[in-house]
This record gives C-alpha cells, structure tokens and sequence, in this order.
C-alpha cells in the first residue's frame, strides 16, 4: 500500500456487522431458508413468492444482489413480506425475523478475536453499526466471543435511526467522546460509506458482502479485500 497522508489521526473504528465482521452470504443465505419456511408454515411456493420479493431466490439459497435484506432494516424488511403472510401482524412479523436472525449461524470475515484486539492494543475505541436489530446483533457478536471489545453497539431499533443516516455513527462519536474526522466507518455496501461520509468520518469499503469494488469505490477512502488488512492500512497513514 502507498503511504496516505491524513489530517487527523485515527482515534475509532466503527464497524458495520454482516458482511463486514461476519461473512454475508454464510450468515444470511441459511437465515432466509430458515425464517421463509418458518413463516410460510410449510407452503413451499408461498416462500419462494416472499423470498423473490425480498431480492431471494430460495432454489439456490442465494440472495440478489440488490436484495432489501443486504442494506434494510427488519421493519423494512417485513413490509415487504406482509402481503405474503397476512396472518402475521407488521410487529409480530419483525419479532420474528429478529428470532430467526438471533440463531442465524456466523462466519466471521476473518479471525475476530486476534484483530479486535490488536486494534484495542492501538488504542482504538471500537463500535458496531448495523440495520440488524440491537438484540440479535449483540447475540452474533457474542457468540462469537467478541462484544466485550466494543465500547458502542446500535442496531436499527436504538434509537439512531439506521443507515445510510448517519444517526449510530454520530451517536458513537456522542457517547465515547470521539470528534468524526478521527474515527473511520467500515462497511460493505453504500449505505454504510454513505453513513460515513454524512457523518464526516473517513470510508473504507470491504468486499466481504454483497458489493464489488467498483460500487463501493466511489464512496470509499479506500477497499480493502476484507478486514483483515486495516491494520497494514492504518500503518500507511501519515498524520500532519
């Protein structure tokens, strides 16, 4: 990498979750199945029909690329599915995609444990921003072993708003005392950089979700292959 010559130190890292810390495909494929065939009760061409309408194909168990699922937010998401299950109230039907995503099995993009920790050694306050729910997203991150390393974690329902706002990002800076030009956001898809650079924050994009390089680079600082390499890019700037 060339070294990058920046006004600010870094101070923070806030992170997106899913395709981010954890693989998207892995995590969110088998999440679908799951929850489709929970609601339809069974009726297999009913969730094909809802799974097409959230950007799913449930043949292949492989999402769309501009699937509701990769950016929304469960509220989102369930006014898309209410006409397919109507006996499912709009709250109930956000109960249970936070249950089903809750279990939802997670791979992570890369060993979590080593990196957070090495990037807490740097000093670096660390935060969580997803359009998940709080509940679940602080499920995956424990089960993974890693929420303790997080001195911020906002889902969609915290509060903040969702991305691509820049409420969770703000509300990081508000709540930990750090000004936005020193804290980076890293994200898999433009809501996330979007979320970034409303915040006045600096943008690195990551091509563990949904998104090539050529979409995320536009509103990128930088694109990595995954987060496995913020520590060499942090190495490269230069502050003056």
């Amino acid at each position: 990498m060339d070294v990058i010559v920046s006004a600010s130190p870094v101070r923070g890292i806030i992170f997106d979750k899913d395709g981010t810390l954890f693989d998207f495909s892995t995590t969110w494929e088998a999440w679908a199945a799951a929850f489709l065939r929970r609601a339809a009760r069974g009726d297999e061409a009913r969730a094909q029909k809802a799974g097409a309408a959230i950007g799913f194909d449930l043949g292949c168990a492989r999402f769309l690329s501009d699937s509701i699922v990769i950016v929304g937010t469960p509220t989102e998401i369930a006014a898309k599915l209410h006409a397919y299950f109507p006996h499912l109230s709009p709250d109930k039907m956000v109960a249970l995609l936070n249950d089903e995503a809750a279990h939802a099995p997670q791979a992570e993009a890369v060993p979590l444990k080593p990196l957070l920790a090495g990037l807490r050694k740097r000093g670096l306050v660390l935060g969580v921003a997803t359009n998940d729910a709080e509940a679940p997203a602080r499920a995956h991150l424990h089960s993974a072993g890693v929420d303790r390393f997080f001195d911020f974690i906002a889902g969609s329902d915290s509060g903040f708003g969702g991305k691509p706002g820049p409420g969770q990002l703000l509300g990081f800076c508000a709540d930990t005392g750090i000004a936005a030009e020193t804290v980076v956001m890293v994200g898999d898809s433009t809501h996330d950089l979007h979320a970034g650079r409303a915040a006045g924050m600096r943008t690195v994009g990551v091509l563990t979700g949904m998104a090539p390089r050529d979409v995320l680079a536009p509103y990128a600082d930088i694109v990595l292959p995954n987060i496995g390499a913020l520590p060499e890019w942090l190495d490269q700037l230069v502050t003056v």
